[in-house]
């Protein structure tokens, strides 16, 4: 009939239309989730280079939170993530975990004695430093082009004093020209050794050309569980996150114990800020000392975090407070050669401090 003829051609065209012009393709594309995307681009290749570009958009960071009390508490990656770090077995926290994300997902939990955190929802919104009570948060990084994460750990041997460092290589901390930032996080710092450890650690990585930040945790959850050995509970050591690619820029600043009010406060940030690293793609990490916080401040809370916030108002915090800081002030340029702040080699431990970092990822776009 002529009505069937007139919907076979409107079928036809609209046929020609979803198979080869790649502007209305992407744009019904943008409206999948990110697993029926992928189910997409196996249809053909216009349909799967479209599906790239989309999926280039959505390599940003997310992250879910909890803060008490708040109905963020109810999220199920949060939820679990409270219920297994408590049992501090990393074998069976990272198994728990490891069911909840995409399979390959590396995972590295930290317990410490308070968080810094930007509520969920916006990188706007406001971050705050808890130091009572509890609460968490989760950073997911997924697949971004041009940058790999590497998680690893080294655990002190009391059999052998002397590091063997061709364990660096073997976490890309070595023989790495890719290699940007290195987040360090020591365990068990009250065991004797530790310190030493650490700066068998810290000294080989000071003497490059990359952004050095972190500190002292309470205890960790494994990377994977496949990579699980169990520890002593006395055991000390280090875990971290690699950052590697060309595309990645950083900066980090030392609040030292002079930086003691909001005018100080605010002209660490300004240093951070000269830097120029573009907000965009961006995350911010403050590694503070538990002797900080509202008690350094003279009972005004939140005074890092709100300093952050008002230099860098869409970038998100995240951070905790510990043992111990890693750290100095160190910003690297464009073709990242080191721009040392004095010729004295940086000291990169240490204690009543806060250490706030950049991390910029690249362009999206």
């Amino acid at each position: 009939s002529w009505g069937g003829g007139e919907a076979m051609e409107s079928v036809a065209k609209g046929s020609y239309v979803l198979a080869n012009l790649a502007e209305v393709v992407e744009r019904v594309l943008g409206f999948l989730p990110t697993k029926a995307l992928l189910r997409a681009a196996c249809v053909c290749r216009l349909w799967r280079e479209c599906a790239r570009r989309t999926l280039r958009t959505r390599q940003r960071i997310a992250w879910v939170s909890a803060l008490e009390p708040g109905p963020a508490e109810n999220h199920a990656l949060v939820r679990a993530l409270a219920r297994e770090l408590r049992k501090r077995n990393s074998k069976e926290t990272a198994l728990a975990l490891e069911k909840l994300l995409p399979k390959r997902c590396q995972v590295l939990g930290l317990v410490t004695p308070g968080i810094v955190v930007t509520p969920m929802g916006s990188s706007s919104n406001q971050p705050q430093e808890i130091e009572e009570g509890e609460a968490g948060f989760a950073l997911l990084f997924p697949k971004i082009d041009g940058v790999k994460i590497h998680t690893f750990h080294f655990s002190k041997d009391v059999k052998n004093r002397v590091f063997d460092e061709s364990k660096f290589a073997e976490a890309g901390l070595k023989n790495n020209p890719d290699l940007r930032v290195v987040l360090l996080f020591g365990y068990n710092s009250w065991k004797t050794g530790a310190t030493r450890f650490l700066h068998q650690i810290v000294n080989p990585l000071n003497e490059k050309s990359i952004i050095l930040a972190g500190g002292q945790v309470e205890s960790f959850t494994s990377l994977t569980s496949e990579n699980t050995h169990a520890q002593p509970g006395d055991a000390c050591g280090v875990v971290g996150l690699a950052f590697s690619g060309p595309q990645i820029q950083s900066a980090t600043v030392l609040l030292d114990q002079d930086v003691a009010d909001e005018r100080t406060a605010e002209a660490a940030m300004q240093r951070l800020k000269a830097a120029n690293i573009p907000e965009h793609n961006t995350i911010g990490f403050m590694f503070a000392c538990v002797g900080r916080g509202y008690r350094h401040y003279k009972t005004k809370r939140n005074m890092e975090a709100d300093a952050f916030r008002k230099f860098f108002p869409n970038v998100p915090l995240f951070g905790f407070f510990g043992h111990g800081e890693i750290g100095c002030d160190r910003i690297v340029t464009g073709n990242f050669v080191l721009r040392e702040c004095n010729d004295i080699k940086d000291d990169l431990l240490h204690g009543y401090t806060t250490v706030m970092t950049l991390i910029h990822l690249g362009s999206t776009k």
